[in-house]
């Protein structure tokens, strides 16, 4: 092993804490010469805050080496010179470009939480169905909140694909192109890359179907027999960072 992908909420820390010896996790992989990315489908926090949670544990960190859908749905926003409707939580708009004002033909949607009304999901529809670009930053079914599960983005997406007939594009993980960028920036081979995280459909399938390892911790939004849930199973399950990166250390 000589890459690392490693998600953040549920895995690095949650609530901003980090969870268990992540930190010094961290550093063990650094100071090994493991190449390191962060790789997350947040869609709640803009990338700054990330940058600064990860600063406040003691973590360096820089924004070209945190991945998130944000940032990249707004380099496709750009390729195509959409004027975007955003479903979204007001905070991650500091990570796109201003409106143009002119009339939306794109409709991106992140997880929006309470944001997701009735009135709110049928303007996105409508737009969707007379034609607008149709692009979905995550779909993760739950994340974890205040100690319990709470309903992600995907639920939200798949009611609007259901309703408009139509298949969001996907931007974060798992999608293939998400994992290919980080794993260009991090200048690994796949075969020697392992993803760490704590879904197992959006980290771990997604990572071994694009090549890699994938490790699933047993922390965050992880759930009792989660590791049985998709084929083929995980490379790993462990029950934290700390194992996880013990795992790595002996593979380097």
């Amino acid at each position: 092993m000589s890459g690392v992908l490693l998600d953040l909420s549920g895995v690095v820390f949650s609530s901003g804490a980090a969870i268990g010896d992540a930190v010094a996790a961290v550093a063990d992989l650094r100071a090994h010469g493991i190449a390191l990315r962060f790789v997350t489908n947040t869609t709640s926090e803009p990338l700054r805050v990330l940058r600064e949670t990860l600063q406040g544990l003691g973590i360096a960190a820089s924004d070209e080496h945190i991945f998130t859908p944000a940032t990249a749905a707004r380099g496709l926003v750009r390729e195509h010179g959409w004027s975007p409707h955003f479903l979204m939580n007001p905070a991650l708009l500091e990570d796109f470009d201003p409106p143009s004002g002119a009339d939306p033909d794109a409709v991106i949607v992140g997880d929006a939480g309470r944001a997701f009304t009735f009135d709110a999901l049928n303007a996105a529809f409508r737009l969707i169905d007379g034609g607008a670009a149709f692009i979905a930053l995550a779909r993760n079914r739950t994340f974890r909140d205040d100690g319990a599960l709470s309903l992600d983005a995907g639920p939200f997406v798949a009611a609007l694909e259901y309703a408009s007939r139509r298949e969001a594009l996907l931007i974060g993980k798992p999608a293939a192109a998400f994992y290919d960028s980080a794993l260009a920036d991090l200048g690994t081979p796949a075969a020697s890359t392992v993803m760490i995280g704590d879904d197992a459909e959006s980290d771990v399938e997604g990572a071994m179907a694009a090549g890699m390892a994938g490790i699933l911790v047993r922390t965050g939004k992880y759930r009792d027999g989660d590791e049985t849930r998709i084929k083929p199973a995980p490379t790993a399950t462990l029950a934290d960072l700390r194992e996880a990166v013990d795992w790595v250390l002996e593979r380097r």
